[in-house]
């Protein structure tokens, strides 16, 4: 049965304000969630960046039925597969049966900080495949020894990881990437109602849950809405491969000032209206997706997930 999520914004909140609102989006009846991994925000009216890895580990705590998935995790540049496939599989042991390790190819606003070259996207593909190849060796407990075209790993075993592993599921928004999905995933991650790619993913034969993310900005005055969606978020509208090569808040913010308040209200639902926001979700179930994540823009996520709770989860589930 298709189920909607909350998508945990680590770009806009704090490490506790994300284990907060987890508590009380499994209190008002959500069952799973995103959740982002960045070293850096889209621009600085987001204005945070909290470590993922120590925040899992709160909402671990915090909740005990909500299923949670990174959305999504490079595990190829700025941390090693090794020490991803540590992280997660500790985190895998503090929620027994609630975690998804998604991966990507990644964005230089995140992996450049170390100075490392941005690789090709067809290098980055075949980084993350030989990446996810290290994770899931080192998940049974073996000792590893890996010498590949990208990473090398020296005896080493993981001593802490689950009896079963968490699922992994690839990000993927083109051809060739989905062609990876498809190989090495099980379970796709997208974002928006679009589901050509997903078709594709299945023709493949990619398995698992199809997962897409997409944003709305709740607020009892639509304006008031729109103004908010537009200050924090304008990339939303940005087209094309910016998201991955930009490597700075401060590019985001120079290319988004090309971005006006009409063109982020045309991906982004806004407002009070309940059918503005049930739309899209609806568009995604139709599309093939099984799980539709939503992230409320601005600082009233309560009211988000009152209303969604109350007036948008009847409408699409």
């Amino acid at each position: 049965m298709p189920s909607l999520g909350i998508f945990l914004s680590g770009e806009e909140r704090s490490a506790p304000e994300l284990v907060d609102l987890a508590a009380r989006a499994e209190q008002a009846g959500f069952g799973r969630a995103w959740i982002s991994d960045h070293f850096h925000p889209w621009n600085d009216a987001q204005g945070q960046s909290p470590f993922v890895w120590s925040v899992l580990g709160g909402i671990a705590h915090a909740t005990s039925e909500l299923v949670v998935t990174t959305a999504v995790t490079c595990p190829t540049v700025r941390i090693h597969p090794a020490i991803i496939a540590q992280a997660s599989a500790t985190t895998a042991t503090l929620m027994p049966g609630r975690f998804a390790l998604g991966v990507g190819s990644g964005e230089a606003l995140n992996e450049h900080i170390l100075g490392d070259r941005w690789p090709d996207a067809d290098t980055r593909l075949a980084m993350l495949e030989e990446a996810v190849h290290v994770i899931r060796r080192l998940w049974t407990g073996a000792w590893v020894d890996h010498h590949g075209e990208h990473y090398d790993v020296v005896h080493a075993r993981l001593y802490s990881h689950p009896e079963t592993p968490p699922p992994v599921h690839v990000s993927a928004f083109g051809p060739k990437a989905v062609a990876v999905a498809a190989r090495i995933g099980e379970g796709y991650c997208f974002t928006g109602p679009d589901g050509e790619l997903l078709a594709r993913y299945r023709e493949l034969g990619g398995r698992g849950p199809a997962q897409t993310g997409m944003k709305c900005c709740w607020a009892p005055d639509a304006a008031q809405a729109r103004r908010t969606a537009h200050r924090i978020w304008p990339n939303e509208a940005l087209p094309g491969e910016l998201a991955q090569v930009l490597p700075t808040p401060q590019h985001f913010e120079q290319a988004s000032s090309l971005v006006t308040e009409d063109m982020v209200a045309e991906v982004v639902p806004c407002g009070p209206d309940p059918e503005a926001h049930a739309a899209p979700v609806r568009a995604a179930f139709e599309a093939g997706f099984d799980e539709v994540y939503v992230q409320q823009i601005g600082t009233d996520q309560q009211g988000m997930l009152d209303f969604y709770a109350r007036e948008v989860l009847p409408l699409v589930t």
